[in-house]
């Protein structure tokens, strides 16, 4: 996928050395920005295998973050992809889906003075009555169906269902046009302690013309391995609400705000702070996909040797020499969010190139 290769290339040729809390170190850009367009096929990458165990991992990901989970242990079942940041008893600290779903809501003395959320609502009830025409009762079902109680007695918000409801009509004072179908991973007093706080943290979507767009902005971005599953994961989530919605798929719009590639530890990592500047001249240089071959091999014959493929350059530079091939096609069933089971994704015309291994950073 050309979006996908113009951002290797981009962090590459612009890229600054930065070590960082991992021991691997990256080469790192600031804030990197592309849209695909979904209307052309299913986005996942074909210049690298990503069925077989990635594709497994990545359904059954979006699945968990669907069920509002805050623990893996179902999870663990499928793929070990989030082992590494769970406590003993499989509880993850920021479970995207758990704040997607059950986002806590602050009652009685954690309550500041003149917040208004949908559990303390009186006085915001009457100025909607006067704006929206309509009856306390109906603007109190609309809250009501997006409000959890939890186990304890808590109250959490479902912004999944919020944003559903609104696209489909069903919100007392919102419709498809609302520029506020915002959904948010981010909790910050949580992320300040968290051992992996959000990377993909906050998700907006935006209906243009009929067709349903989603814009995600990213902190961090690991190009290798989290790029591509972020990708597939957005342009899914965008079918699977557009199908609850009555609404075509439209573009996936993806901000990175550092977007990095690992480039190794110890000596191997500081060979590329030595030799940066001559690798963005050979990849600024660069015009066909032999070129980017040729650069992989003077990075293996002069690099220090490493024992994990923590160094993801050579990986990348193989991947951008590949020539694309046509897209997959992705089939959704007319189910609801929780009724979706792995079996129920479809994937069609799926013939990617030779797989490739890079080692994860944790």
């Amino acid at each position: 996928m050309k979006q996908y290769h113009d951002l290797v290339k981009n962090i590459l040729e612009n890229a600054n050395y930065r070590p960082n809390r991992t021991g691997v170190d990256t080469l790192s850009t600031f804030s990197q920005h592309y849209k695909i367009d979904l209307q052309e096929g299913f986005p996942l990458l074909t210049t690298k295998d990503m069925s077989g165990y990635r594709w497994n991992s990545l359904i059954h990901e979006l699945l968990w973050y669907f069920s509002g989970e805050e623990h893996i242990k179902n999870l663990r079942e499928h793929t070990k992809i989030w082992d590494a940041w769970a406590d003993e008893e499989g509880l993850l600290p920021t479970a995207y889906g758990r704040f997607w779903r059950r986002y806590p809501i602050p009652e009685d003395e954690d309550l500041l003075e003149g917040e208004w959320w949908p559990t303390n609502t009186d006085e915001w009830i009457e100025k909607a009555k006067e704006q929206y025409s309509l009856s306390e009762e109906e603007i109190r079902d609309g809250i009501s169906q997006w409000i959890n109680e939890e186990e304890d007695g808590r109250k959490t918000f479902d912004q999944i269902q919020y944003v559903i409801d609104t696209l489909n009509g069903e919100h007392p004072y919102r419709s498809k046009n609302s520029r506020r179908l915002i959904i948010n991973a981010w909790h910050p007093a949580n992320a300040a302690v968290s051992k992996l706080p959000p990377c993909h943290f906050t998700w907006v979507l935006n209906v243009q013309d009929g067709k349903l767009n989603t814009h995600l902005t990213q902190r961090s971005g690991d190009t290798a391995l989290g790029i591509p599953f972020n990708i597939a994961a957005y342009a899914l989530i965008t079918k699977i609400i557009a199908k609850q919605t009555d609404l075509e798929p439209g573009e996936f719009s993806h901000t990175i705000v550092d977007s990095h590639i690992y480039c190794g530890k110890g000596e191997r990592g500081e060979w590329y702070s030595e030799n940066l500047e001559d690798l963005k001249e050979k990849i600024s240089e660069a015009s066909e996909r032999q070129d980017y071959l040729e650069i992989k091999e003077w990075i293996d014959e002069s690099a220090p040797e490493q024992e994990e493929n923590y160094d993801h350059v050579p990986g990348l530079l193989e991947q951008v020499s590949r020539e694309p091939k046509e897209r997959p096609s992705m089939n959704l069933p007319e189910k609801s969010i929780e009724d979706l089971e792995y079996e129920d994704f479809e994937l069609e015309g799926y013939t990617p190139h030779d797989g490739l291994k890079f080692s994860v950073a944790e």
